[in-house]
């Protein structure tokens, strides 16, 4: 960022990858996916849906869990599946009408599906977390999209109580699953709320560090289309302390990297119809592109002297700090104030999530808050 007008290549090119997951993925979507996709009618019979909900430490929720299932409203035949990792969760849920698949250990979240999947007694199988309580009707929304062929798979859409910075946020995903549907399939699958056809479901390896990734690469590369329904949501609530989100957040980044990495042929271009989503909605905006975002900031602070443009770029970020500090501390804040910080943290995210990932640390078993 030298006093030039024109932006030397190398910086161009570090722009061009700090923007791409966040405003040139975007507006590739916007500008390319311009068709409609009219849900389908109801059947004229509702197949059978299992529910399976993997819980750990979720004595406090379970029996609610439960109980907003069997509300939602589902015309069909309903099973609900409770694969509990530990005895207090296992008891709560033994009082319900649940059927409860007690492990006597703790299950990473991988292999508790399999387990509930494995013994499901329906064609579709609704996968959740016990502390995602679904909207009336989400069971139904999620069915309808199965009578299509080659749709082995619909996504929800995830809904964090309140208005804040982190509802814009799941806006745009949401917005982002909406128009990838658009284009043949989303690959934006969120554990909270998904569904899939029990005979397209495949085991998942006991490591794997983070299942919905895993699950839409699966349904994907095997030719499979992933559905979005908008009118099928969860809401949760956020999370309990800054800490807790931290650690959610990094790991989620540094085990979506750890299942790419794994399945990586799928990023070679031509490899998949979605490789392009991959690289857009995952890849850059979890890792290459926050680093490209650091080097850009670091090229500034060194350019700040002599560049006009790098001195606004230094103090746009040092205002976004200022505002992520305000609004850690609870003091009264704007919009695009908590919005500009909460896009350095999700910065901040990246990069931590994937210095995480280089260093191995990216187990199945997380960090569980009980509830």
């Amino acid at each position: 960022m030298a006093g030039s007008p024109l932006l030397p290549p190398a910086v161009g090119a570090l722009t061009f990858v700090a923007a791409l997951g966040h405003v040139v993925y975007p507006a590739w979507l916007a500008l390319t996916a311009d068709g409609t996709v009219d849900a389908p009618p109801d059947p004229g019979e509702w197949p059978g849906v299992t529910v399976v909900v993997p819980a750990y430490l979720e004595r406090g929720v379970i029996a609610e869990k439960v109980r907003n299932l069997e509300d939602n409203g589902y015309c069909g035949p309903l099973e609900i599946i409770v694969v509990a990792s530990d005895t207090d969760t296992a008891e709560a849920a033994r009082a319900t009408s649940a059927r409860v698949l007690a492990s006597g250990e703790r299950l990473a979240k991988p292999e508790a599906l399999n387990r509930g999947v494995a013994t499901a007694s329906h064609p579709i199988v609704v996968l959740t977390d016990a502390n995602a309580m679904f909207r009336p009707g989400a069971i139904e929304a999620l069915v309808r999209w199965f009578s299509i062929p080659g749709v082995d798979g619909v996504a929800g859409e995830k809904m964090i109580h309140g208005e804040s910075e982190e509802t814009f946020y799941w806006r745009f995903e949401a917005w982002l699953k909406d128009r990838e549907w658009r284009k043949g399939s989303t690959i934006g699958v969120d554990g909270a709320l998904v569904a899939v056809r029990a005979s397209a479901y495949q085991p998942m390896p006991a490591e794997t560090a983070i299942d919905d990734v895993w699950l839409a690469l699966d349904l994907v590369e095997r030719g499979s289309r992933i559905a979005y329904e908008k009118h099928a949501r969860v809401d949760e609530d956020p999370a309990p302390t800054n800490a807790v989100d931290w650690e959610r957040r990094t790991r989620v980044v540094a085990c979506t990297l750890d299942v790419l990495w794994r399945r990586r042929r799928l990023l070679r271009p031509g490899a998949t119809e979605v490789t392009a989503m991959l690289w857009g909605h995952r890849v850059v905006r979890s890792s290459f592109g926050p680093l490209a975002h650091l080097i850009l900031l670091a090229l500034a602070a060194r350019s700040a002297r002599d560049s006009r443009l790098a001195r606004v770029f230094v103090a746009g970020h040092l205002a976004a700090v200022v505002a992520f500090a305000r609004t850690r501390s609870g003091a009264a804040t704007t919009f695009p104030e908590r919005l500009g910080a909460h896009v350095l943290y999700l910065q901040a995210v990246g990069l931590v999530g994937t210095v995480r990932f280089l260093r191995g640390d990216r187990s199945a078993h997380w960090r569980k808050v009980a509830r």
